[in-house]
């Protein structure tokens, strides 16, 4: 298929890349983040392309951006296109720009939601403006949803649209969305290209344990302090058992086929030693897993309090959910309590299914050099929320990255950055998978 993206778009996805990145959009969490003015460029770049936006809020200043485009076929299923615009925070002082500049230089397009994620926002405007341009309209109905808060527990954003807006997705059947589709050079000559469909679910903990208050000085067998630290080490410590996941061993199979080896899956760790360097496609991805991450305990160090709390980051498998609550529950022990501070579900997507192929197409006409696999995302995302609706949900975002580019370090991490040719690639691959979806 010949190219149809015009240089238009292409400039347009770099200059609102830029502009939204400059719309300090900063969510720390506990509902301090205001999308608005975000949610507010966007619904203007559509409104300008004739494509009619509804603004939605549940909280003030917390915007949802909802719109549809009617497809030539009615009986087909809708697509969902996603994309977040809230960002997490970044402390300027580390950083070599500004996180909230904007700035272009070199090729490079600087600041904070460069890769996670108003990069594939801008890459959605860009090619739904260009159909306008061209007078062009999609196969299947495509329902465009930029979001709030998924940055935290998305209650605001996408938990908010599913549960009381869910006729604005009437006939949405899958959906696609952030941290897919990138390349991942394996240092061996080879670029990969994951696509998600998969994705672990979310298990924020809250730890607390409680005892005998008293002076710091005394005897006391009952310290809220030391019964928390036994369970977070031993939480820390825990060694979650193997858990493949159709998905994930889809993935080890066409890796495995990729380098030419036996695809022995009695024996994964041996398996992923002879992947090298791509075997971090997949590690993350085996096991459930969780990680201590805050603590909370005392006032004053001589004296010994009678609560204790911690946090920990959990993740499960498809699949895993009543594991890891029966092993939570052997591991805090009879001293402390456990609950979900924020509880989301594992997705599995399927990967022989016409919509996979279709973004394997795309991304292999433009990177024709490219070796597409699927992969489950270790994370999660506003994915989650939509399938309450019984969406499918598939993480492309695709973009072209040179060798030496650390993609997973930019994601809440210093220097956030993405290249002027990975948006070109990026609208050039989205608008021949969406043309022909």
């Amino acid at each position: 298929m010949a190219e149809q993206v015009d240089g238009t778009a292409l400039e347009e996805v770099v200059t609102f890349t830029s502009d939204l990145i400059r719309i300090d959009t900063t969510n720390r969490g506990g509902g301090d983040c205001r999308e608005r003015p975000a949610a507010e460029y966007a619904a203007a770049r559509l409104a300008d392309a004739g494509i009619e936006p509804t603004l939605l809020e549940r909280t003030p200043g917390r915007t949802n951006v909802v719109a549809r485009i009617e497809g030539t076929d009615p009986s087909a299923g809708a697509l969902l296109l996603h994309g977040h615009l809230d960002v997490v925070p970044a402390a300027a002082a580390d950083w070599s720009v500004h996180p909230f500049s904007g700035e272009i230089r070199d090729g490079v397009v600087w600041g904070r939601g460069a890769v996670d994620m108003k990069n594939m926002d801008a890459m959605i405007l860009a090619v739904v403006r260009g159909w306008a341009r061209q007078g062009f309209r999609p196969r299947r109905d495509v329902v465009i949803a930029f979001t709030a808060d998924e940055e935290a527990s998305a209650e605001d954003g996408s938990g908010f649209l599913a549960d009381e807006h869910p006729t604005l997705f009437e006939g949405c059947t899958e959906g696609i969305s952030e941290s897919g589709a990138f390349t991942f050079h394996d240092g061996d000559g080879r670029q990969i290209y994951p696509i998600a469909a998969g994705e672990r679910g979310t298990a924020w903990l809250k730890l607390t344990a409680r005892g005998r208050a008293g002076h710091g000085s005394k005897v006391n067998r009952d310290n809220a302090v030391t019964r928390l630290a036994g369970a977070i080490a031993r939480i820390g410590a825990h060694e979650w058992p193997l858990r493949l996941t159709p998905t994930v061993r889809a993935a080890l199979t066409e890796l495995a086929a990729l380098y030419g080896i036996a695809s022995d899956l009695t024996d994964v760790d041996a398996l992923l030693e002879k992947l090298g360097p791509a075997a971090r496609l997949v590690e993350p991805t085996l096991r459930n897993s969780t990680n201590p991450t805050m603590l909370d305990a005392g006032y004053k160090i001589n004296v010994i309090p009678g609560e204790a709390v911690a946090h920990v980051d959990g993740r499960y498998m498809p699949g895993g959910e009543e594991e890891f609550r029966t092993t939570l529950d052997r591991l805090t022990g009879p001293d402390v309590d456990w609950e979900f501070h924020h509880r989301e579900v594992a997705l599995e997507s399927p990967v022989d299914s016409a919509t996979f192929a279709g973004m394997r197409a795309a991304i292999e006409e433009f990177a024709p050099e490219g070796h597409v696999v699927p992969f489950c995302m270790s994370g999660g995302t506003d994915a989650k929320q939509f399938s309450r609706l019984g969406i499918t949900g598939y993480g492309f975002t695709p973009l072209k990255l040179p060798d030496g580019y650390d993609y997973a370090a930019m994601f809440h991490g210093v220097d956030e950055r993405v290249p002027v040719e990975a948006l070109h690639f990026g609208v050039r691959v989205l608008d021949r998978f969406l043309r022909t979806a």
